[in-house]
């Protein structure tokens, strides 16, 4: 904590677009959040729209790569909270690029949490774990081709408790990253949210049946992932889905409002 009582948080990735709009919203609020980011370099992702993208100041600013041990934990060093945002995000990525930052990297975060003592997590999966059903299983493949016909009145929700069913590296990634944050709360007591994520884009709007039912609005996003932070407060192991509310949602947020007092207000 800072010597006025605020929380000093860390945004890995900060300058992606999951992570500037995490920095932006958090840091807004001064008299809760101290808050600093890391990343391999401080120029933006090229997802985040130019008049968008907040600056973080030089001296709470770490340029870290994730699978520089060292670094990150040096990034890390003095933090009551870490959002570990930072990784590559694109699921055509090949295996090298996914395991120097998806794999390694999150081991290097979880790894200087424990060594430094910190016990409060939130790790960005994406709600690729489950891909394979939105590939391969009806309705959830009539919702991805839009065959509007063919879907439910009710469609039947993923949740926490299905199998996971990744499809490439990347979301084979987020499937390892929950279990080692699942090691680490258990072994060392670290209170960690996994964060399911949905589609967010540039754009901050979806068109058609396959975006709508994947699609995570701007202020959703922010908002669980603050309350995500809140609720690490108290000790405990958590895997939520994000996802902004439509007619073609397919996995679970009642969960998430339970856990962690979410609700979906769109853009």
């Amino acid at each position: 904590m800072t010597s006025d009582g605020r929380l000093k948080v860390l945004i890995t990735g900060v300058y992606g677009l999951i992570g500037n709009l995490a920095y932006r919203h958090l840091s807004g609020q001064k008299d809760q959040y101290d808050v600093y980011g890391s990343g391999r370099r401080a120029v933006h992702s090229n997802r985040i729209d130019d008049t968008s993208i907040l600056p973080v100041p030089v001296d709470h600013f770490t340029k870290a790569d994730l699978a520089d041990a060292d670094a990150v934990k040096s990034a890390i060093q003095g933090m009551d909270a870490v959002i570990h945002l930072g990784a590559v995000p694109d699921p055509g990525a090949s295996f090298t690029d996914v395991l120097n930052s998806n794999i390694i990297g999150t081991y290097n975060t979880l790894e200087a949490c424990r060594e430094l003592g910190i016990k409060r997590l939130i790790y960005a999966s994406s709600v690729m774990v489950n891909w394979g059903y939105f590939m391969y299983e009806e309705p959830y493949k009539a919702i991805r081709e839009g065959r509007a016909a063919d879907i439910p009145a009710s469609i039947p929700k993923l949740t926490i408790k299905h199998p996971v069913r990744p499809t490439e590296p990347y979301s084979a990634s987020k499937v390892w990253g929950e279990g080692m944050c699942r090691t680490y709360a258990d072994a060392h007591g670290i209170s960690t949210v996994c964060l399911r994520i949905g589609w967010v884009n540039k754009q901050n709007a979806a068109n058609g049946v396959y975006e709508q039912a994947i699609w995570f609005s701007h202020r959703d996003a922010v908002n669980v992932i603050e309350l995500a932070l809140k609720a690490t407060e108290k000790p405990g192991f958590e895997i939520c889905y994000g996802m902004t509310e439509s007619p073609y949602r397919w996995v679970d947020i009642e969960h998430t409002h339970d856990r962690l007092g979410y609700v979906s207000q769109g853009r």
